[in-house]
């Protein structure tokens, strides 16, 4: 004797062997015995053999007309033979019954399974919808298909040029679109991204970066909506200081400037001005909304997209010549010993006298003409050479808490792209690069007075029990990274007790929120917890954090890598195709004179720090690969130590292009879209 059973939804047979009150030894073609309940039991029969029925059976049920099947069926439940004997003949055998089970099994839009070997017709608008559903897969399936053969054929399809940057980066894996490119990328055996560029879907490398860039940050596009710059309406006092801002000719959003009273006298004033939207802009305004979405300016080559509207920032920033709005941080020191006396802290009107750009000055402020060992023929001298004076003080003062000097060994580098413009580059503008020095005269000013002004600021929202946001380090150990909060916790890499970020309130949402908060301190004193727009343990700061961080990390994530296709693109510009570098790790490199990190072959053996000498074997401007190999080694032995940085950050900004969609995982999700 034989039987068919149900083995976890997989129908086999074989030969019974022994049975049991409750379950049957069977042993199958394959020798194999296996103990099968007997309810799973659905079918015993003597003939034909078991191979020859599962194999015959199914033939037999491919044939079943499920429409006619459908209407033969009961309307009640009912058991396959009896199907069986309704659609074939009253005196259906083993084979037939077989047939029918594994039709009716198969149909669950027709047939509603009701127990052991028992179905139930479906209703029959359930199988008009059903039908209709398989109607379109089927279509869909004819679609995908289609768009396969004209991407394998060199030409991109509408819809999937319309939705090629999700397709790529945020896909629907189940979308017909997904699965066109996928099964075009298996027909022609190409990548997704050469596939595409074939079939003219992407014609520029830099407007891919550009486009994708904008898909994911800003899907409603850059553009703002109409606003209107609030007005100030305090009355603020005219300070009787003159300040001066340093910036790149390239600003137009001025936060931040200096002033210096009292040179001469032993007690000097040392004024830290910022721009002061915070005065206008209220919070859940219209203005902070737009604010609140875009969290920061955006910084690439040749062009930024502003965290505010280019008309609300000139109402605010610091432009020469003008009697600006600003939050003004004053510390009377003495003048010799850079003691601080005093500080305070007043909303105001400051005189801005000039606007210094600190491009066109570097070759003239310098150390030499600062410390009066050169002629200082330049506005401010006396101011500069004070403030540089202090700088130098208060940096020593923090590498004494941070335990050990702060490295300026690698340069910064400034792009310049060609021509002037009034929209984004298109990627075909030749493009400059040119280092600049860390930790020039001029930057050591700014970043000292900001680092005073925000570390202080910091520690008054503590003194009144405001709540700021924070940026803090617990330690210089490896793989402690800074983090942002709402308590005044220390920062080891900058030696300060606390430290904010209130200094640049017309580019970051976050100085945007602690100025108001240093606002209210200005105006309520002690009672300033009573008025903040933001209470100990508010909800919203925390949101902001994270949604903040989230943005930086996209934004910097964005320039860095836009500079780098610059970057690959001068060196095809310019013809470059050999480059010194220092050795990192694992083959990795870094160009002595581009902001460029790569790897290159041969270089995996060699000790880190070891110079070299590289040739360019090949770029990629689409995945923003460098292809390079040994020349050969220039030093005896290699450099002592390196200078500081997040090494895993930068072999992931060496790392080629990833994109979401993967040709391999693309079938099972698409079975699994189909159970």
């Amino acid at each position: 004797m034989f039987a068919l059973f149900d083995d976890a939804g997989k129908f086999l047979a074989g030969r019974v062997m022994s049975e049991a009150d409750a379950s049957l030894q069977v042993e199958l073609d394959s020798g194999k015995r296996v103990k099968v309940k007997s309810a799973n039991v659905l079918l015993k029969f003597e003939q034909p053999a078991p191979a020859v029925l599962l194999t015959e059976a199914r033939k037999l049920a491919d044939d079943i007309d499920l429409d006619l099947a459908w209407e033969f069926a009961p309307e009640g439940e009912f058991g396959f033979a009896d199907l069986a004997r309704d659609y074939f003949d009253a005196k259906a055998g083993t084979l037939q019954q077989a047939a029918a089970l594994f039709r009716l099994y198969e149909a669950p839009h027709y047939f509603r399974r009701a127990g052991k070997g028992q179905f139930k017709k479906a209703p029959e608008e359930i199988v008009k919808a059903a039908l209709l559903g398989i109607e379109r897969k089927r279509q869909q399936q004819l679609q995908i298909e289609s768009w396969a053969d004209e991407l394998a054929a060199g030409t991109c399809p509408a819809p999937i040029q319309d939705q090629i940057y999700k397709i790529l980066f945020k896909p629907d894996k189940n979308g017909p679109e997904y699965k066109a490119v996928v099964e075009a990328s298996k027909k022609s055996h190409k990548a997704p991204l050469d596939l595409l560029q074939g079939a003219g879907a992407i014609t520029s490398a830099y407007q891919f970066h550009w486009k994708r860039f904008l898909f994911e940050n800003f899907p409603k596009g850059a553009g703002f909506p109409a606003l209107t710059a609030p007005e100030i309406k305090d009355e603020l006092a005219l300070s009787p200081a003159r300040a001066f801002s340093i910036d790149d000719s390239q600003t137009t959003e001025i936060d931040d400037a200096l002033s210096v009273q009292g040179l001469g006298t032993g007690t000097v004033t040392f004024g830290v001005h910022i721009a002061a939207p915070g005065l206008a802009i209220t919070p859940d305004s219209a203005v902070d909304k737009v604010a609140r979405e875009r969290l920061s300016t955006v910084y690439m080559p040749g062009w930024k997209l502003t965290m505010l509207p280019d008309d609300v920032v000139q109402a605010y920033t610091l432009i020469e010549g003008r009697d600006c709005p600003a939050v003004s941080i004053y510390f009377t020191m003495d003048e010799a010993t850079f003691e601080i006396k005093a500080r305070e802290t007043r909303l105001e009107r400051v005189h801005i006298a000039a606007n210094l750009r600190h491009d066109k000055l570097d070759g003239v402020v310098t150390d030499a003409t600062l410390s009066g060992d050169a002629p200082a023929d330049y506005a401010f001298a006396p101011e500069l050479a004070f403030t540089w004076r202090l700088a130098k003080h208060l940096k020593a003062q923090r590498e004494v808490v941070r335990g050990k000097p702060e490295n300026f060994n690698r340069p910064d580098y400034n792009f310049r792209l060609a021509g002037e413009r009034s929209e984004a580059p298109n990627g075909t503008e030749s493009v400059e690069i040119s280092m600049r020095a860390r930790g020039s005269s001029l930057d050591l000013i700014v970043a000292e007075a900001m680092i005073l002004a925000n570390s202080a600021w910091g520690g008054w929202l503590a003194e009144l029990g405001l709540p700021g946001i924070y940026r803090s380090q617990a330690s210089l150990a490896p793989g402690i990274k800074v983090r942002m909060g709402v308590k005044a916790l220390p920062h080891a890499g900058m030696g300060v007790a606390q430290y904010t970020w209130a200094t640049s309130p017309l580019r970051r949402y976050v100085d945007l929120v602690n100025q108001w908060q240093i606002i209210a301190c200005a105006r309520h004193g002690k009672m300033a917890a009573l008025a903040a727009p933001f209470k100990p343990k508010d909800a919203q700061l925390f949101s902001i954090i994270s949604g903040f961080e989230s943005a930086y990390m996209a934004y910097n994530g964005f320039q860095n890598g836009i500079e780098r296709f610059w970057t690959l693109r001068w060196l095809q510009q310019s013809g470059t195709t050999e480059l010194t570098a220092a050795v990192m790790k694992d083959g990795l490199v870094r160009a002595d004179d581009l902001p460029l990190v790569f790897k290159a072959l041969g270089c995996d053996s060699l000790p880190r720090g070891s110079h070299v000498k590289v040739r360019i074997t090949g770029l990629d401007e689409m995945t923003l690969d460098v292809h390079a190999t040994l020349v050969e080694r220039l030093d005896e032995a290699p450099a002592a130590e390196g200078p500081e940085g997040d090494e895993d950050e930068l072999e992931a900004a060496a790392a080629p292009l990833t994109l979401a969609i993967d040709v391999n995982e693309a079938e099972p999700a698409e079975a699994a879209s189909q159970s």
